[in-house]
């Protein structure tokens, strides 16, 4: 692109560091001091980042919880001719934050978009996981109700290519006792933390050593989890909760010593379905 700053508005999504500084590139950094306006996740966050670069730009708040308000301000702006460039509190703007809303609307509006290309946590922790490569799927945080969440770990389950996750330190364990849960202890994986700052870390070996390993550990700094594909074969001698039914789950908890309304609250809340559900499974 000849002319970076053109006379019409023009929208760019920034990547920014996800932990070191110098991953900064040194045209986001030109732009980002040339641009009318930077529309920032956190703008206290994002104004630490503007100081290290000696950056004057004005910001803006634009996140999840004001998006639908500000976002078509932001469209106002570019169409009388502003230059916006929009950034999340760490990685590419639009994956897994209101970025890709932002540029919808814009593109809808026919404002060119353009990236500003940068670090990004799932690809540096997929190339250096010792996994496969060549096909993944992203899918971001995981649902926070358990239901959901574990509706998409079924879909997941059978899915052949590499799976890329993100999920917060208080979240880690329960993340990887559902993935054991349902794709199994044996599958595969790498889970890291901290990219590219001092106490970056990877660890590789099966979902099972992962939950062990953080049983025992607790979970520091914001985690990318990485497994490997569906390669057709299940272990014999594992079923899956996602396999049984509530009925045989609540048996079992009942021959491993537990009182039966105990078991079929433990039931609904590691099937993700309601106590009535359960009763209703127990009675056909």
């Amino acid at each position: 692109m000849a002319n970076e700053i053109r006379e019409k508005g023009m929208l760019y999504l920034a990547g920014t560091p996800i932990g070191n500084l110098e991953d900064m590139t040194y045209r986001a950094v030109r732009l980002l001091g040339e641009a009318d306006l930077i529309a920032a996740e956190d703008t206290r966050h994002s104004r630490k980042l503007m100081a290290h670069f000696d950056i004057h730009t004005p910001l803006t708040s634009y996140h999840e919880h004001n998006k639908l308000e500000k976002g078509p301000e932001l469209v106002e702006k570019l169409l009388s001719g502003a230059t916006i460039v929009c950034i999340s509190d760490a990685g590419l703007p639009g994956i897994s934050d209101p970025g890709a809303h932002l540029a919808k609307l814009a593109i809808d509006a026919g404002i060119p978009v353009s990236p500003l290309p940068g670090a990004n946590a799932a690809l540096s922790a997929l190339i250096c996981s010792g996994l496969d490569t060549t096909a993944f799927s992203f899918y971001g945080f995981l649902p926070k109700t358990v239901k959901k969440r574990r509706e998409l770990l079924a879909y997941i389950k059978e899915k052949k290519e590499t799976v890329i996750l993100y999920e917060a330190p208080h979240h880690l364990k329960s993340t990887l006792k559902d993935l054991v849960s349902i794709l199994g202890p044996d599958r595969k994986a790498a889970v890291a933390r901290e990219l590219t700052k001092k106490f970056e870390e990877f660890r590789r070996g099966s979902l099972g050593d992962m939950l062990e390993y953080y049983e025992l550990n607790s979970p520091k700094g914001e985690f990318v989890i990485i497994i490997e594909g569906f390669n057709g074969e299940v272990s014999a001698e594992y079923e899956t909760e996602a396999d049984i039914s509530p009925g045989e789950m609540v048996s079992k908890l009942e021959q491993e010593g537990m009182p039966r309304k105990e078991a079929m609250r433990e039931t609904a809340k590691r099937l993700g379905i309601s106590r009535r559900d359960v009763y209703q499974s127990m009675l056909k």
